[in-house]
């Protein structure tokens, strides 16, 4: 079954117009007038770079976790996933349970209190008091540009799908949604983004929910659902763990050590744990306990939006047998559009399109807010124009948020050459972030590893992943049965030579002095991570512990249903 392209994906939907009257177009009006609100109110706050950067650290957990989630449910995610469980089923379930919830919980539990604790900025800027100026100025430039990518894809993904379902030319949504986002980041800096997102996080569930219920009513429930793929794709579809043995096949073209290994340690730690745009929100909030709570929080809805997006993917499979192959004139990626179509009313469907641009907005803006904090901290301040005065750098903060949107301009349309968002997302993951996982847990549990092995192991992660993608995979001289698969394989090899290098420089390179490491490895304390919990912080409730644990064994218990 072939993998859609986007050119493919989208000229196929050329036939899915929304029948969107004023009533949708009002709703949408609305919200564009108070993401622009939100933005002018988050500006009389911001008077220094922290508060531009970082909301002056002094924003309340369930705010920030809420930002934490929304920032990763952009509409990439929504279409994509949607897009996984239309071509591989319940399988999809695998990137929220394994291939989340664990490396949620272990950043607030095991990352935060070091992150939060040295009072960084940014995460290189971790690496540069654990390693060297190579290894952080590596990291920085490395991050700046997948950030860039990634907000990319999602203008570019937000720019087919208002073109698909409301008529407009790819350009002018271009232009429209990087302006919004651009003006709401420059007003109020990552205040103005945190506040958007808790509001895109509730609009983005008012799309879906009403998407999910009536598709479910569509095929006769989940029984009618089941019984349609069983008898059209098999039962293996509609389980998490069919055809998953070593030596099978499946459509994903994984099985359960490259699912366990690939997407649930290297990829899912990778992305989680050292993922600025993930992170800085945690790093906002207003103490250590409410940083450490932040991804504790957010684990929570993460494991139940995979119901959101994977059933309407199921429901779309179920009424287009064929979808995604030439013949039924639908792409995978089509689910969510296809189902927007043919089930929602006037109002609902206002609603559902806001929701989907929401979506993209916060996915960009993230990314956005994210470059804009490691460019201006971690390359121009500390490699180009050092020690000026503060205002210099909130005003620098906010021209080069305007260059990383008209960057994103650029990089959208690379997103066109690739075979669909999700795998293209991983692509960059496994380039990107995995190699910076490596480091930072080697370098955060072993006090061995060397000033320069953080630079080394870095970027032999970097290559490894891309030669193993783009040469073993691409040229076919290794054989995997898919981009997905591919990806769990180069995360597998990046995270494996990063180490491999990092443990071999270490050895013959000689480490950073004990007293400065404290606060920056496992075992050693500073006075930031010591802080007493503030008034209520210490409810057993809020208890970090308890929270995380939580979320682990809701999420395994989740997987009980789909494992027969």
């Amino acid at each position: 079954m072939q993998t859609p392209t986007y050119a493919h994906t989208y000229l196929a939907a050329a036939g899915l117009r929304l029948p969107t009257n004023w009533l949708d177009y009002t709703i949408l009006a609305i919200y564009f007038v108070v993401v622009l609100g939100i933005g002018l109110a988050a500006r009389r706050s911001v008077r220094t770079s922290l508060d531009f950067f970082l909301s002056g650290r002094s924003l309340p957990a369930w705010i920030t976790g809420l930002a934490f989630i929304s920032a990763n449910l952009a509409a990439t995610e929504i279409l994509g996933m949607a897009a996984n469980s239309a071509q591989y089923g319940a399988y999809t379930v695998h990137w929220y349970w394994i291939g989340a919830i664990p490396a949620m919980v272990f950043l607030g539990l095991v990352m935060m209190p070091f992150y939060y604790g040295s009072k960084v900025r940014s995460v290189p800027e971790f690496l540069l008091l654990r390693f060297d100026k190579a290894a952080h100025l590596l990291s920085s430039i490395l991050f700046a540009f997948a950030a860039i990518l990634i907000a990319g894809v999602n203008l570019y993904a937000l720019a087919i799908v208002v073109e698909a379902l409301l008529g407009w030319p790819q350009w002018v949504a271009i232009v429209v949604a990087g302006a919004f986002v651009l003006a709401y980041i420059t007003l109020g800096g990552l205040s103005s983004a945190i506040y958007n997102e808790v509001l895109q996080f509730f609009v983005i569930l008012a799309a879906l929910i009403p998407i999910t219920i009536l598709g479910l009513r569509k095929v006769g429930g989940w029984g009618g659902l089941t019984h349609k793929l069983a008898e059209t794709h098999g039962h293996d579809f509609t389980t998490a763990w069919g055809g998953t043995g070593i030596g099978s096949s499946n459509p994903l073209g994984a099985n359960w050590l490259t699912i366990v290994l690939g997407l649930g340690f290297v990829l899912s730690f990778g992305y989680w744990t050292t993922n600025f745009a993930e992170v800085q929100r945690a790093l906002s909030a207003k103490n250590l306990s409410a940083g450490q709570r932040t991804p504790l929080i957010a684990a929570y809805p993460k494991i139940f939006i995979v119901f959101l997006v994977m059933i309407p993917g199921l429901v779309a499979a179920a009424l287009v047998p064929g979808i995604g192959t030439s013949g039924s004139g639908l792409q995978y990626n089509d689910a969510i559009p296809y189902l927007m179509q043919e089930l929602l009313p006037n109002g609902v469907l206002g609603i559902a399109v806001t929701g989907l641009l929401a979506a993209f907005m916060a996915g960009m803006a993230a990314n956005v807010s994210s470059f804009n904090t490691v460019f201006t901290n971690d390359i121009w301040a500390k490699y180009v124009v050092r020690g000026r005065e503060d205002a210099y750098y909130v005003r620098f903060g906010r021209w080069i948020t305007v260059i990383g949107v008209c960057a994103s301009v650029g990089t959208a349309f690379l997103a066109s050459s690739f075979s669909n968002i999700m795998a293209y997302l991983q692509t960059l993951f496994s380039f990107f972030n995995v190699p910076m996982f490596v480091v930072f847990i080697i370098g955060m549990f072993w006090k061995r590893a060397s000033v320069k092995s953080g630079f080394w192991g870095l970027l032999a992660g970097t290559v490894t992943a891309m030669v193993n993608y783009f040469v073993l995979y691409k040229k076919g001289i290794i054989s995997i049965p898919s981009d997905q698969g591919a990806n769990f394989v180069s995360a597998i090899a990046g995270f494996v030579a990063g180490a491999v290098v990092m443990v071999l420089v270490s050895l013959f390179t000689e480490p950073k002095p004990a007293q400065e490491l404290q606060g920056l490895v496992y075992g050693t304390r500073s006075p930031g991570m010591s802080e007493p919990p503030a008034p209520g912080d210490d409810a057993w409730y809020r208890r970090p512990a308890l929270l995380g644990w939580g979320a682990v064994v809701l999420a395994a218990a989740c997987y009980i249903p789909f494992s027969f």
